[in-house]
């Protein structure tokens, strides 16, 4: 039976392969369990969203695997807290710069519905191709954790995230736009993160604060439906400017999205437009419009926001199908530059050079 000592001294030989430092010298060997021929070992990650955990449990059990006497390794990946992941980053690499310091945004704005279904994360990603098609730095992140759509929209995959000893380096998809989703990060993209409120409030706040975003015009955070944690975390943590609410006629739609309105006031969040997404099907044939979700709704929403009706978007398949296909930089939609000009009337970049 191998003593708590001698698996210590294994485990000093296992390597980060973000940090580039043994796992005891980091701090990463939170609990150690020996029982018989069976030894449990608690390895505390710096985010529980690290896209080489599994490489380090493997190397793990490999290591305390091969001393005598070691029949089963049981390892249990937990998540440090914010003082012991600074803590760690500083024995890294002593005093190596955070990634947000890097970092210099022009404007953030909250892409928020209240209601799910009614095409928030389209709308995010046409409005980055929009405004990176005028000329603007764009990211977008990606803040609904539990039920991500970006990658899948733009064609990216899990994987294309790289982690570095200063934080992430996000994916750049079309039009250089730059991505940050859990989707990245899991080892298949129809993984479900299954975790509480607080878990997902940190991951959100680490997309903004441990990644290289650099210099860009425009930040898009696309948010999941509803007003608790996730749109909370938004509001509060990230130095937001603006709130862009995207709807859909039908009357319940707007209702629920007011409550998302209610909020941003709440909170003091300017909303700076609101978007009628599926707002009307033009048939191509005759060319004439049907209004297969009811009548707008638009106009009343954007009065309770104290905003302007930036656009109204059609139901069009073809945007469907090349949104299923990750080939969503294709689509040219005639109303999708109006739509940057919209909002970049109503949010302009603070008159500074970036």
């Amino acid at each position: 039976m191998p003593t708590e000592a001698e698996i210590r001294n294994v485990l000093s030989r296992v390597i980060d392969p973000e940090l580039r430092r043994n796992i005891v010298e980091l701090g990463m060997v939170r609990d150690i369990q020996v029982h018989g021929d069976e030894v449990e070992i608690e390895v505390a990650l710096t985010t529980a969203a690290c896209p080489l955990s599994q490489n380090i449990s493997d190397d793990v059990q490999a290591a305390v695997k091969a001393l005598p006497g070691v029949r089963e390794v049981k390892v249990t990946l937990s998540e440090m807290t914010a003082e012991e992941r600074e803590a760690t980053l500083e024995k890294a690499q002593p005093g190596l710069p955070k990634a947000s310091q890097f970092n210099k945004v022009g404007r953030i704005v909250a892409v928020m519905s209240g209601k799910g279904g009614v095409g928030k994360s389209s709308v995010t990603a046409l409005l980055a191709l929009a405004l990176a098609r005028r000329g603007y730095k764009v990211g977008i992140l990606d803040a609904d954790i539990t039920g991500p759509s970006i990658p899948k929209l733009f064609g990216l995959h899990p994987g294309e995230v790289r982690g570095d000893p200063m934080g992430f380096l996000p994916a750049i998809a079309a039009e250089n736009i730059k991505v940050m989703s859990i989707n990245l990060l899991v080892p298949d993209e129809t993984t479900a993160v299954i975790w509480r409120g607080p878990l997902i409030s940190n991951a959100i706040q680490q997309f903004w604060n441990e990644v290289l975003w650099g210099h860009l015009d425009y930040l898009l955070v696309d948010l999941p439906p509803g007003t608790s944690d996730a749109a909370l975390t938004v509001m509060q943590s990230l130095p937001v400017n603006g709130a862009l609410v995207v709807t859909t006629p039908q009357d319940l739609a707007a209702m629920v999205v007011r409550k998302a309105v209610d909020m941003a006031h709440q909170l003091n969040v300017p909303i700076v437009g609101v978007v009628e997404n599926m707002s009307y099907f033009q048939c191509p044939d005759s060319g004439k419009r049907y209004e297969i979700f009811g009548p707008s709704h638009a106009d009343e929403v954007a009065t309770a926001a104290n905003a302007t009706t930036l656009a109204r978007l059609p139901v069009d398949p073809e945007l469907s199908r090349l949104g299923d296909q990750g080939q969503i930089a294709k689509y040219n939609g005639a109303l999708i530059d109006e739509l940057g000009k919209a909002f970049e009337s109503e949010c302009p970049l603070p008159r500074r050079d970036l």
